[in-house]
């Protein structure tokens, strides 16, 4: 640890040139001993100035490591960390460097006080090296290191402040240690990008965004002209801007000829497209179609700059088998080490009763249930059912509970003209019975929950069919969910495939308790790139990126 009885505090920093920042050391004053224990004391002066909860500052800008900053400089009796290191110039080299390739994770570099760092530097470089000025580098330098790794780690923006019924459990760590071996091995800029999610998907995300943001530079790809669909063997103008979008997306490969003639090099990337755009992959550009291509280069990179952010919010550890329900892709997906080992097509909740964003384990399932109706479902669909015509309940197979005894109540000794929805769910509840007919199908899949969220089958199986599929009332609906069942209960030899059949025919509940829980996520990917690196885009059905991208245009929040 460096002290005040340092004589070398060495700050050996740059001078700008036309190209950037050149090493150029400077000696220290004479006296540096002196000047050491004031830099101690402006230091001291800050970080208690942080500690007590007042807006402190260096150089004019706010500090915004609350916790990590103080306890980073006390530990170390308030010397300074960078401005007293003999490799001074290499680590705020790597801390410049890391600040500027922030935006390649969709961060601003503007918020980790790159130009009060540089501005400080250039004027000790040029300047005598004045007590002030080292201090105000040295917790500056410290503050934008936590702050950046702060958001690499579990993002900019904290998801319960947009969702507050956020459930994860977010990654975490001690700032001021990662900083300290940071500095101690001279790895800044290493240590920093550490922080950021480690999974190839996440990776593959920052790839495409660069080089996106490198075709918005260059004024992005063309737009198609509205017009008659284009499709195989249609010779139109339009068709040679239409190659060049879809070489600019990698769905053509270069040089695949530059006519006006859809041919069938062009049909295969157009099916490519829509593939990747949930789409209806038929090869021909038409209005929905026509839409997708004409989304900018620079909104795409916006786009994965949202779902780099969601990435940050996730645990580092997923499970080893694990399901990811996509809700915005509409699939549920099982993950076994890595590999995608089963997909399902997905059915999610309407808009006004949206599937929530969280993290769960899944310990039991149940075969033929009972469908116990949510409150909100009773009261608001159910109940004008019931008032308009009392043979509802019998033909749903459902019914009427007192909420006292869960004794069945008689329908017709209700007075259903005069009964409102909180008083129906205060008295009553619904049940429907197992069986074809049943809401929730043959199974469902249980991840206890304050949502009462879960994942089911159901009898609807046409809506499967459909590109968007938000029908549900917040539960997830999927396809063939017995091969689920018989996947997770693989490991309990006695639930046969032939034995789950029998069970969901009997009609009567069963509930199986999985030998081996299954973590679960509820996830809202918008973008999200395949095994191989494949990128896929979504609509954002309910609206949450345009949340997520005015919490990140906000002024930066502090770090924890």
């Amino acid at each position: 640890m460096l002290t005040s009885r340092i004589v070398f505090i060495g700050v050996s920093v740059g001078a700008f040139t036309a190209g950037g920042l050149v090493a150029s050391p400077l000696p220290f004053p004479v006296d540096a001993r002196q000047e050491s224990g004031e830099v101690e004391v402006l230091l001291r002066e800050r970080v208690e100035m942080v500690r007590t909860g007042l807006q402190a500052t260096a150089a004019g800008d706010g500090l915004l490591a609350r916790v990590a900053l103080p306890a980073f400089y006390e530990a170390r009796a308030f010397s300074p960390a960078w401005v007293g290191h003999p490799r001074s110039d290499a680590l705020l080299d790597g801390l410049e460097s890391a600040i500027r390739r922030a935006s390649e994770h969709g961060l601003d570099p503007d918020d980790y006080h790159r130009s009060e760092l540089r501005l400080l530097r250039a004027r000790i470089a040029n300047d005598r090296k004045l007590p002030r000025d080292l201090a105000d580098l040295d917790i500056l330098a410290s503050d934008a290191f936590m702050v950046l790794g702060s958001h690499l780690l579990h993002g900019r923006v904290n998801p319960e402040t947009l969702d507050p019924e956020w459930l994860s459990n977010r990654r975490s760590a001690s700032f001021e240690r990662v900083l300290a071996e940071a500095i101690d091995e001279g790895a800044i800029e290493e240590r920093l990008f550490d922080l950021a999610p480690a999974q190839r998907r996440y990776a593959a995300i920052v790839a495409t965004a660069t080089r996106l943001r490198g075709i918005a530079r260059n004024g992005g790809w063309p737009q198609i002209a509205g017009g008659p669909r284009l499709e195989r063997d249609v010779e139109d103008e339009r068709v040679a801007a239409l190659r060049v979008r879809l070489e600019g997306s990698l769905d053509l490969p270069r040089m695949r000829g530059r006519g006006n003639l859809f041919d069938q090099a062009v049909e295969d990337a157009v099916r490519r497209f829509q593939s990747r755009h949930g789409l209806e992959a038929d090869g021909i550009v038409g209005p929905a179609t026509l839409a997708a291509l004409n989304v900018t280069a620079a909104e795409r990179v916006r786009q994965l700059e949202t779902n780099l952010e969601r990435w940050r919010w996730l645990p580092a550890d997923l499970g080893d088998r694990h399901v990811e329900v996509n809700i915005a892709g509409f699939d549920v997906k099982v993950v076994d080490e890595g590999r995608t080992v089963r997909s399902h097509r997905a059915v999610v909740g309407r808009q006004y009763r949206q599937t929530p964003m969280f993290s769960g384990v899944m310990t039991y399932l149940v075969l033929s249930p009972y469908w116990h109706v949510p409150p909100t479902i009773a009261a608001v669909d159910k109940l004008p059912l019931i008032k308009a015509d009392r043979g509802t309940l019998a033909a749903q197979r459902m019914t009427l509970l007192d909420q006292r005894d869960n004794q069945p109540v008689d329908v017709e000794s209700v007075d259903w003209a005069e009964i409102t929805g909180p008083e129906f769910n205060r008295r009553y509840r619904l049940r429907q019975d197992p069986g074809p007919a049943n809401a929730l199908g043959g199974v469902k899949f249980m991840f206890p929950n304050r949502h009462n969220v879960y994942l089911h089958d159901t009898p609807s199986r046409e809506l499967f069919d459909r590109a968007s599929r938000s029908f549900s009332s917040g539960c997830i609906r999927i396809d063939d969910p017995l091969g689920l069942a018989e996947y997770l209960l693989a490991d309990q030899p006695e639930w046969t495939r032939a034995r789950i059949d029998q069970t969901v025919a009997a009609g009567v509940e069963r509930t199986v308790r999985l030998n081996r829980p299954v973590p679960v996520h509820l996830l809202y990917w918008t973008a999200w790139a395949d095994a191989d690196g494949t990128m896929h885009f979504r609509d954002d059905i309910y609206g949450r990126d345009r949340a997520v991208q005015a919490a990140l245009d906000a002024p930066p929040p502090g770090a924890e």
